[in-house]
């Protein structure tokens, strides 16, 4: 198992990272240098962060985009998929292996099919608009319109233009543009994907819910505690490293989106929808720049490490340390005993 991890893991991500330093255009081989793989050591790395020009201003942009989309999309989806899982733990549920199969099948259908049924659906004449002329709304251009949801907020109180503390630029843009939030078009694509991954990560809240002690439940009900009492005390503690499980993996995948950006318009309308995912794979295969290409690569996993450990620095058990001085007073106390016997 080793040798195989080895072979087809580490060892091309070891080679990928020597790419992210030079500037191979994909002719001949990387390794072998040349005017084809000059080694430029973390000149990919820079261009991202500290050079002004386009490559910076798509890439700082694109980690924007994909921050707003995290930071709407895990939250939502972990919320739905617990409060599903809750829903078909019922026991008095009739139907369950119906609404498990329901809640479930979105899941396991095509990202490529359902992003094309998506298309179709937010169209300017599709389902979504057609529905909310119904209801006396005028639906939005969803895939043209590239502004950011807090900016229509604030244009609705009138302030269309950034204010003057706004204008102060962090990585070449300016705080008004950091902070507009996801754009019209974004926000198809996170409706998408909470409803394509609420599935999975609800049958991880369900064998969880599952494994919960029937006798912790019932000293619950004995104390007099009410359901939310017993959901807020007992039964969301007990499911924190479930928690821990899911916000992860939607923290990984979240932060690798690529097939539904590619297929509903490859960062249209104005960059508003591209993704770091996305940006590696057009700034290698397209403009034929592998070097960057790796380097955003290495960047993201960077970022997905770094935000991984704070999410388990903030998930740790805090009881911990008491735990382990209630333990070490215990053993002392019983040495003392078995002293004294003596």
């Amino acid at each position: 198992m080793l040798v195989i991890l080895g072979i087809f893991l580490f060892i091309p991500v070891v080679m990928a990272f020597y790419v992210s330093l030079t500037s191979w255009n994909g002719n001949g081989s990387p390794f072998t240098g040349g005017e084809n793989a000059k080694f430029v050591g973390v000149d990919n790395y820079t261009s991202l962060f500290a050079e002004d020009g386009l490559r910076r201003q798509n890439f700082m942009q694109s980690i924007g985009n994909n921050f707003w989309f995290v930071f709407f999309v895990v939250p939502l989806q972990t919320a739905l998929s617990f409060f599903l899982a809750i829903i078909v733990n019922n026991k008095f549920l009739k139907g369950k292996g119906f609404f498990r199969t329901a809640f479930y099948f979105p899941s396991v259908t095509s990202s490529i099919a359902i992003s094309v049924v998506f298309i179709f659906l937010f169209a300017n004449s599709g389902a979504v608009n057609a529905v909310l002329g119904k209801l006396g709304v005028d639906g939005p251009a969803w895939f043209s319109d590239s502004r950011g949801l807090f900016h229509i907020a604030a244009g609705g109180v009138g302030v269309d233009t950034a204010p003057g503390f706004a204008q102060a630029e962090v990585f070449g843009r300016s705080l008004w543009d950091w902070f507009s939030g996801p754009s019209v078009a974004m926000c198809v694509v996170i409706i998408l994907v909470i409803w394509t991954t609420t599935g999975t990560f609800m049958l991880m809240f369900l064998a969880a819910l599952q494994d919960v002690p029937v006798e912790v439940e019932e000293a619950a009900m004995l104390d007099g505690t009410t359901g939310w009492q017993k959901m807020r005390h007992v039964t969301v503690p007990i499911l924190k490293p479930a928690f821990f499980l899911v916000t992860t993996l939607g923290l990984i995948g979240t932060w690798q989106i690529f097939d539904q950006i590619y297929v509903m318009g490859k960062g249209a309308p104005a960059n508003t929808t591209l993704t770091p995912a996305f940006l590696s794979y057009k700034q290698a295969f397209t403009t034929l720049d592998y070097g960057t290409g790796a380097a955003i690569s290495f960047v993201v996993f960077a970022l997905i490490i770094a935000l991984t450990s704070g999410q388990r620095w903030l998930l740790r058990d805090r009881d911990v340390p008491s735990r382990r001085k209630a333990r070490a007073a215990s053993i002392a106390a019983s040495n003392t005993q078995t002293g004294a016997r003596k």
